[in-house]
């Protein structure tokens, strides 16, 4: 296997090891490696607290424990990908990043071991997701969604400053996968713009839908060129966006949504419908960095 690999995030926790084992097929559909990292700042506090007496294992040694089981669980799931597993003397956030700088993609599990129940999303998932200058997936969903059952794959059509990468993302997960690329825009009549008149109120809505599907056309037209063998149904619905495409999770096996990077820019770059998909589909999701 050649190329870049694709990198991912490992706590021991039940969430990241759903995500090794979508990983790991992700990995053998794309023909790249496959990297784990387990970050912790062991070195930092080792010994720090005096352990007297006490028979709880050395945050070094669980580390490597947790990776060392990680790593044997990739292996034996497909054996034909090459696994490569690393301890970080790094907090989570920081380690996952840096390994973005050289990696296929990232993949965080949607929760971290200790983190709250009640939390939708952990907060290195959305850290990652908000930050990384290459592919996030956080892997969620249920079982027929990380199985790939639904054999299709959602696309979220947004701004063109937005959304060029997040085609390119999704027409090559659809091709690795053989599976139908659903692509959707959201449009929605501004309420200044609506008339009294039902007449006069269809005619701004039908242009308002016309826009839309001219802005998938635009959107798609050089990666079905590229890619010619992917199927690609379009569709354009009225509403948030964030609501339309929520919606649909609950029958795709992954969403793909585009997110524009600003260099130098501090804080979370994501919009309300990435935050929305990241806490609430029914699918893993893939967040795409667009740079400026």
């Amino acid at each position: 296997m050649t190329g870049l690999p694709l990198v991912v995030g490992v706590d021991g926790s039940d969430s990241s090891l759903t995500a090794v084992d979508w990983a790991v097929d992700e990995a053998a559909r794309h023909g790249v490696p496959l990297r784990l990292v387990y970050a912790s700042l062991w070195e930092r506090y080792e010994g720090v607290v005096p352990s007297h007496g006490s028979d709880r294992p050395s945050e070094k040694v669980l580390a490597d424990n947790i990776i060392g089981v990680a790593t044997e669980r990739a292996r034996r799931r497909v054996a034909d990908v090459g696994v490569t597993g690393e301890v970080r003397a790094d907090d989570a956030v920081s380690a996952l990043l840096r390994e973005g700088d050289n990696a296929f993609a990232l993949v965080t599990g949607s929760r971290g071991r200790g983190e709250l129940k009640g939390l939708l999303l952990g907060s290195v998932g959305l850290a990652v997701a908000a930050r990384a200058y290459c592919p996030v997936v956080v892997v969620r969903g249920d079982k027929a969604a990380l199985t790939g059952s639904h054999e299709r794959i959602l696309l979220g059509a947004g701004a063109p400053d937005t959304s060029g990468e997040a085609v390119r993302f999704a027409f090559r997960e659809a091709q690795a996968r053989t599976c139908t690329l659903d692509v959707v825009r959201a449009w929605r009549c501004p309420a200044h713009e609506s008339a009294d008149h039902p007449l006069l109120t269809a005619g701004v809505d039908r242009e308002h839908e016309q826009r839309a599907s001219a802005l998938l056309d635009d959107l798609l037209r050089e990666a079905t060129v590229e890619r010619p063998g992917v199927r690609v149904r379009r569709a354009t619905a009225e509403g948030p966006a964030r609501i339309v495409l929520l919606r649909r999770t609950a029958a795709a096996d992954l969403a793909v949504i585009g997110a524009r990077r600003r260099r130098g820019h501090l804080g979370l770059q994501l919009g309300r419908v990435a935050h929305t998909l990241l806490h609430h589909a029914d699918c893993p999701v893939a967040v795409v960095p667009q740079r400026d």
